[in-house]
């Protein structure tokens, strides 16, 4: 079993003492891409992962130069955003990356403040705070830029009764889907250039009064060809975890590498999404033709015992039907976890999903980034990029 956890003895809990509380996070309240085509895209996430219609904002509600369109799963909100002229910037953000996530929004108490408090200890301002009003009710929202052309945006709606935000209107469908049974947004991934880990590390301690509860070097993360690096950035309640990745020197090109490249900058890599039942959702999100990749070889599977340990008593999942999916199961001190990733969901080989279920580990997979990441190389020989 790899150990993952910095100063494991003393538990979270004391390594989330380190966490500031002048920045209280109550979870992510929404994430936002800029894509090339909203409608359709819709389209993809209702079909494909099972997400509803929730809001709407574009011509009809008086917006001119965009259009979204906010989808609901749970506790999740993604909003597709795409620009309806020439003029607008969002263009310069899809020529350059491509389809990707624009915004993470993290909800709030107090917007002002939290845009006053990290703009106050070095946060580059995106957007001063807002009082946007509606017969709703009225919701405040500020946001500072993280790394590369990512963006935080602070979101305080206790005085909101709408669907999602004023300008947005309620978006009925005759088109939706029933649930793959996906709960909320587990962590989001960001990668980094060469040597920039530690600065943003440092950027979400002193910017947002984050702590780094976990760390992997290249020696932990690597194959024969390629290698990273990545620590766990958490809030103080624990309910926003970001960690963040770079690359090593490795043989050949890593995944990272190949993001940075594809994305022209860092950005966000991946969103992990739970589910109380992961059996049944990737059961799910295959049968709609969601791509995962490939799978480990059969002998990773034959240790999953070893890789367990004593939680293997508490295991409930059938080891044959996990290996018929490609799921693959670690384990840390608290429990064990049973993950899959996603092939990227456009063409760039850049944003992917990981489908999430823990069983009390608090960890990151750590025992199944070297199957990972081989499985990951087998898509980057084919792409030609590794």
């Amino acid at each position: 079993m790899a150990k993952e956890v910095k100063n494991v003895e003393y538990g979270l809990e004391k390594i989330f003492e380190g966490a500031q509380d002048f920045l209280p996070l109550l979870g992510t309240d929404y994430v936002e891409f800029y894509v090339g085509n909203a409608k359709q895209a819709a389209h993809f996430y209702k079909t494909a992962f099972g997400f509803q219609s929730l809001a709407y904002a574009g011509l009809e509600t008086g917006v001119k130069d965009r259009v979204s369109y906010v989808l609901k799963q749970d506790k999740i909100r993604l909003v597709l955003t795409t620009p309806l002229n020439s003029n607008s910037p969002i263009n310069d953000h899809l020529r350059k990356h491509g389809d990707g996530v624009k915004v993470v929004a993290l909800w709030v108490e107090d917007a002002k403040k939290s845009f006053e408090e990290t703009v106050k200890r070095g946060a580059k301002p995106f957007m001063e705070p807002v009082v946007e009003k509606d017969e709703y009710g009225e919701v405040v929202r500020s946001g500072i830029y993280t790394y590369g052309e990512t963006v935080h945006m602070f979101v305080e709606r206790k005085n909101y009764k709408g669907a999602f935000l004023p300008g947005f209107k309620e978006w009925k469908s005759d088109y939706n889907p029933t649930s793959v049974g996906l709960k909320f947004v587990d962590h989001m991934v960001g990668n980094v250039g060469w040597g920039e880990m530690n600065q943003w590390v440092k950027w979400y301690e002193d910017v947002m009064g984050f702590v780094n509860f976990l760390s992997f070097d290249d020696k932990q993360i690597h194959t024969e060809y390629s290698a990273l690096m990545s620590k766990v950035m958490s809030n103080g309640n624990g309910r926003i975890k970001f960690p963040i990745n770079e690359p090593a020197e490795g043989k050949k090109k890593s995944q990272i590498e190949e993001y940075l490249d594809f994305y022209e900058g860092p950005g966000v890599q991946h969103i992990a999404v739970a589910t109380d039942n992961i059996i049944k959702t990737v059961t799910e999100l295959r049968a709609r033709g969601v791509e995962f990749l490939s799978p480990p070889p059969h002998t990773y599977y034959e240790e999953i015992p070893a890789r367990l340990g004593v939680h293997m008593d508490m295991m409930k999942e059938d080891l044959k039907v996990i290996e018929k999916l490609a799921i693959m199961v670690d384990a840390d001190e608290d429990g064990y976890l049973l993950q899959i990733f996603t092939k990227p969901v456009e063409d760039r080989p850049t944003l992917f999903f990981e489908i999430i279920q823990r069983m009390g580990a608090k960890g990151f997979g750590a025992g199944n980034f070297k199957a990972l990441f081989e499985s990951i190389e087998r898509e980057q020989e084919k792409r030609g990029t590794l």
